[in-house]
C-alpha cells in the first residue's frame, strides 16, 4: 500500500473529472453542478486529500485561514473558558468542512491600538475571512476597520442586525422572555435581574426579554429588582448580595449569563438562603459548570457551537464575493430546566 500523500491528480482520476474542476470544488467556487461536486467531495474524503496551502495561497492571493477574533479573556477578573472553547469548537467544525484552517486571535478592544492590531493581523496573514465575536462585533470602529481591508466578515452575536453585513445570532430576547414567563408560572412575582456588560449588545437584548416576560405575565417592572453586573462571576456574587439584602428580597433571580448566576448561587449559599426552596436562580449560556453546580443551574442553552460553525460556512458560501449581501441567520436557543428553580416560597 502506498504511503504517498494523495494529490489533486489522484482526486481528479477517482472522481472522473478534470483537475480544474477539483480545484473549483475545493476552493468553493460557484457554478459547479451538484452531482459533480458530490463526486469530487466523495473522492476527497475517500483519499483523505488535503490541498497544498502554499499553492492555494499563491493562486488566490489570500491564505485559506479563517480568523476567529474575540474578546481577550485575560482582561477579566475571573475569565470564563467554556464560552471561548465552544466558540472555537464550532469554528473548527466549519473550517474542516470547508477545507480551511482556523487562526484564533484574542483581542483586547479596550486598547487604543486595537484597530492597528487587527489591520496588521489581516495584512500579515492575508486572512480569507473573519468571524468577529461579541462584543467586538457591535463596535463600529472595529467593524469598519476590517471592512476597509476588503476582508469578508461575519459578525457573531452582534446584538443588532445591520443591512449589508453578514451575521449569526441567537434569539436572546425571545428566549429570556420565555424564561421569565416560566418563573412567573411557578408563582414568582418578585423576579430580579442581573444585567451584563453594557458593551455586549446581545446581552442587552436579554434584559429587554426580561421586561417582555414580566409584561406578558402581568407583572410590573421594578428598578429595585435590577442590579448591574459585568458578566463576571464576582459581579454575580456582589449583585446577589445586594438583592438578598433588600428589605423585601426577590424570590427568583435571572442573571444575563451563567458566570453571574453561579456567583449568585455562591452568595445565596454563603448567606444561608436555600436554592431553590427560598430563592430560584437561572442563567444564560449553559456552560459546563452550570451542570456541575449543586443544585444544577436552570439556564438557556446558547447554541454557540452551531452559531460559530454557521458563521464559517456563511463565509465559505459567500466566497468573499458577496460581502455586501444581507444575510442574518438566527440559531434558536433553548431553556434547560434543572434543580436551581422551583415554586415560589409561600
Amino acid at each position: 500500500m502506498s504511503l504517498s500523500k494523495p494529490t489533486i491528480f489522484d482526486v481528479a482520476k477517482l472522481a472522473g473529472v478534470s483537475i480544474k474542476t477539483v480545484s473549483r470544488v475545493v476552493n468553493r467556487e460557484p457554478n459547479v453542478r451538484s452531482t459533480t461536486k458530490e463526486r469530487v467531495e466523495k473522492a476527497v474524503a475517500e483519499l483523505n486529500y488535503r490541498p497544498d496551502q502554499s499553492a492555494r495561497n499563491l493562486a488566490s492571493h489570500r491564505s485559506h485561514l479563517i480568523g476567529l477574533v474575540y474578546d481577550d479573556p485575560a482582561a477579566y477578573e475571573l475569565p470564563s473558558s467554556g464560552y471561548i472553547i465552544r466558540m472555537q469548537q464550532g469554528a473548527l467544525q466549519g473550517c474542516r468542512s470547508t477545507l480551511c484552517e482556523l487562526l484564533i486571535h484574542p483581542c483586547n478592544f479596550r486598547r487604543k491600538s486595537v484597530v492597528a492590531e487587527l489591520t496588521t493581523l489581516i495584512k500579515e496573514t492575508r486572512l480569507a475571512g473573519i468571524v468577529l465575536a461579541a462584543p467586538l462585533s457591535n463596535m463600529q470602529k472595529i467593524v469598519r476597520a476590517i471592512e476597509a481591508t476588503k476582508t469578508p466578515l461575519v459578525r457573531l452575536s452582534p446584538g443588532q442586525q445591520q443591512v449589508k453585513q453578514l451575521s449569526v445570532a441567537t434569539n436572546d430576547r425571545e428566549v429570556t422572555a420565555e424564561m421569565t414567563r416560566y418563573l412567573a408560572g411557578l408563582g414568582h412575582s418578585r423576579i430580579a435581574y442581573i444585567t451584563g456588560d453594557p458593551d455586549h449588545k446581545a446581552v442587552g437584548n436579554r434584559f429587554l426579554g426580561y421586561k417582555d416576560g414580566l409584561r406578558d405575565s402581568g407583572l410590573k417592572f421594578s428598578a429595585q429588582l435590577v442590579v448591574a453586573g459585568d458578566n463576571s462571576f464576582g459581579s454575580g456574587e456582589r449583585a446577589a448580595a445586594k438583592l438578598i439584602g433588600r428589605k423585601t428580597r426577590p424570590t427568583a433571580i435571572i442573571a444575563a449569563n451563567d458566570d453571574m448566576a453561579v456567583g449568585a448561587m455562591r452568595t445565596a449559599h454563603r448567606l444561608g438562603v436555600e436554592v431553590p426552596w427560598q430563592l430560584s436562580i437561572a442563567g444564560f449560556d449553559d456552560i459546563t459548570l452550570s451542570q456541575q453546580m449543586d443544585p444544577p443551574l436552570t439556564t438557556v442553552r446558547q447554541p454557540l457551537v452551531r452559531m460559530a460553525e454557521r458563521a464559517v460556512l456563511m463565509l465559505a458560501r459567500n466566497n468573499g464575493k458577496d460581502t455586501a449581501s444581507t444575510a442574518h441567520e438566527i440559531v434558536p436557543a433553548e431553556i434547560k430546566i434543572r434543580e436551581s428553580t422551583g415554586p415560589a416560597p409561600a
